[in-house]
């Protein structure tokens, strides 16, 4: 009878811990993709702040709101060092360091940078680097296709227009996409990591662009999740998306 006691306490308590743990107040940084800014992930901040967490979202140099600071010098090292300072000068500790699409380089640099200040990495869609690759190096041939979209130091794709209103997407620096990524911290490796893999409806996982990246992450040892929704569901399925993440922080 006593053990049987027992038996359901420990029940309770393990239900108790683990609602706790979903309520519990957590710290994002979240890095968005290329082309992009801080300003497409400002539904999913407010979802989750609305949760009681706190978000921050570093817009890269040249991008968003910096779009005035593009030039061909930056770099991937020049991305990485925009979040190793915010979380630095905003003293973060025990985040969740989130990165969609290209920003899955810069994550996996700033883990990398500061592996003590991170509880958990979460990949959105993104590349999964490893030492000495790029952009460039893990598309293979199908990065010629992109370089057709070059024009002064800066890729434009079709859909960036100059003369859209802001906020838009805008021209990426060539140069992140080129410069290999330099991982040296052995601790960096050893951080918890979940990968979500977006897949459009109507197709298999297969199919994706990103599906080597989470088959790389498989590799690991990573969790690895799928969710039906296109590449940025932080539009599309932006709900879906903050619930996501505050169910793997």
């Amino acid at each position: 009878m006593q053990k049987r006691i027992l038996l359901v306490l420990a029940f309770i308590l393990s239900v108790g811990w683990y609602a706790y743990a979903q309520t519990k107040p957590t710290t994002y940084v979240i890095v968005h993709g290329a082309w992009g800014g801080s300003w497409a992930f400002k539904k999913t901040d407010s979802l989750l702040t609305a949760q009681g967490h706190t978000v921050y979202r570093p817009s890269l140099t040249g991008q968003g709101e910096r779009v005035h600071l593009a030039s061909e010098s930056v770099n991937l090292s020049t991305h990485i060092n925009d979040v190793v300072n915010t979380i630095l000068f905003e003293e973060l500790k025990d985040i969740v360091l989130v990165g969609h699409s290209y920003g899955g380089m810069v994550i996996t640099g700033v883990a990398d940078r500061v592996p003590d200040r991170i509880r958990k990495l979460i990949y959105l869609d993104a590349f999964v680097p490893n030492d000495g690759e790029s952009v460039k190096s893990i598309q293979g041939p199908g990065f010629e296709r992109m370089m057709a979209m070059s024009k002064d130091g800066m890729l434009v794709p079709p859909w960036v227009k100059a003369d859209q209103p802001y906020p838009r997407d805008v021209p990426h620096p060539l140069n992140t996409l080129t410069e290999p990524l330099s991982l040296k911290n052995a601790a960096a490796k050893k951080l918890p990591a979940v990968y979500i893999l977006t897949v459009d409806p109507g197709k298999k996982p297969e199919e994706d662009s990103f599906f080597t990246s989470s088959q790389r992450a498989k590799q690991k040892g990573w969790k690895v999740l799928e969710m039906s929704a296109d590449h940025n569901p932080q539009w599309s399925k932006v709900e879906e998306l903050a619930q996501l993440l505050n169910a793997n922080k």
